[in-house]
């Protein structure tokens, strides 16, 4: 009987701490909200909790990076529009010049005014943001674009930034880049036939010359003993006449010019246009120097390359602002994706409360049925309790 007394004790005891845990599991879950406050409550629920929100912070990851590109990508706008609106004006005051709306003097105030428009086009490209700079590619460390000066005026501009591109992953296999290339943002690459301005006669040889932008043709000498330069004199290539297709090198950067001479009919200096391949700091060092006479051109030759100023001038303009359509249209598409990644941050947000809250109605109702069944239990429990040795006796 003893055995039957401790196994009927052991019983209710086990039932008793059984329906106290449930009581006051239910008690937790009312005073916390939570439905889930540890994993044994639910398992499965409870895995899947925890992989939303490692979900949700991968989302938040992502707005982020988002928000930093765009904020990036925004700054690189506003300085291609400032670039843009500083060479509409240039094209202006030159475009005054070749009109004859200003006199010599006008024309020196024209000239300081591109110089100007020059040493704030480099110091936009060398912009900073958060430390880095905007248009130097993957190389956000050190300056995009170094200068070269003469007299305390920029003659070169070279751009020493990389030429890939830094990208970083905006979304699930989605990667974009904050940080662009600045040789592909301010120098166009579309060349087409090479255009020679001035009096020697010469003309494009059959070859694909390599020069950008606006080149300086030196020819000396006379007819049968030519002697031609592209480096303003640096190195020479003799011709007799008879040549159609003259390799003219500049020492300097490489770059090649064909040349047919059978052409040439004096000595003298030609601009040699390369359209399609303008890059706006060059152009601008060039339109100045035309506009200070740098090399003691005649007037009907300076009005002929001042016409030629104003359409590199518009090209470089041109293109400049289709790169500012196109960063733009990459912050519209980055506005757009972050307002997905955050819907879907949403949505993980509120999969994992769904799963994770409690139902205080459906809880209060099953508190106040375990407090009765607590109750019963107790009543059941005392009147086993109670009985007597007379009681099993009977």
């Amino acid at each position: 009987m003893g055995g039957t007394v401790n196994s009927i004790y052991n019983n209710l005891s086990f039932a008793l701490n059984l329906q106290t845990d449930a009581f006051f599991r239910l008690q937790e879950q009312a005073a916390t909200g939570s439905r889930i406050n540890r994993a044994s409550d639910d398992p499965s629920a409870a895995y899947r909790v925890l992989g939303l929100n490692s979900q949700k912070r991968t989302l938040e990851g992502y707005m982020d990076t988002i928000g930093q590109t765009m904020s990036t990508l925004e700054i690189s706008l506003t300085i291609i529009e400032e670039m843009v609106s500083a060479l509409a004006d240039a094209k202006v005051h030159v475009s005054q010049i070749a009109s004859g709306i200003h006199g010599e003097g006008g024309r020196e105030t024209v000239a300081e005014g591109i110089n100007n428009t020059l040493e704030q086009m480099v110091s936009l490209a060398n912009t900073q943001h958060m430390d880095e700079y905007l248009f130097g590619g993957g190389a956000t460390g050190s300056a995009p674009y170094a200068v070269e000066r003469t007299d305390g005026n920029i003659t070169s501009v070279t751009y020493q930034g990389s030429f890939e591109d830094r990208e970083v992953e905006i979304a699930a296999g989605v990667q974009s880049s904050a940080f662009y290339v600045g040789d592909e943002i301010f120098r166009s690459d579309s060349r087409g036939e090479i255009v020679f301005l001035g009096d020697t006669g010469a003309q494009a040889g059959t070859g694909t010359s390599s020069v950008r932008g606006d080149t300086w043709l030196t020819v000396t000498g006379s007819a049968g003993d030519y002697s031609l330069s592209i480096d303003d004199g640096l190195t020479t290539v003799n011709t007799d006449g008879t040549d159609t297709n003259l390799v003219v090198t500049d020492s300097r950067t490489g770059q090649v010019l064909y040349v047919d001479t059978t052409t040439i009919t004096a000595a003298g200096i030609d601009m040699v246009r390369a359209p399609g391949t303008y890059d706006a700091f060059e152009t601008l060092i060039y339109v100045r120097d035309i506009l200070n006479n740098e090399k003691g051109l005649s007037d009907d030759q300076l009005d002929e390359l001042r016409v030629a100023s104003m359409e590199s001038l518009e090209e470089v303009r041109s293109y400049l602002a289709d790169k500012s359509a196109s960063v733009g249209s990459r912050i519209g598409f980055l506005e757009v994706l972050k307002g997905s990644v955050e819907d879907m941050k949403f949505g993980t947000q509120d999969e994992g409360a769904m799963l994770q809250e409690a139902d205080i109605a459906q809880i209060a109702i099953d508190i106040s049925r375990q407090q009765i069944l607590y109750q019963m239990s107790l009543s059941v429990a005392g009147s086993l309790m109670s009985m007597s040795l007379l009681d099993f006796i009977r």
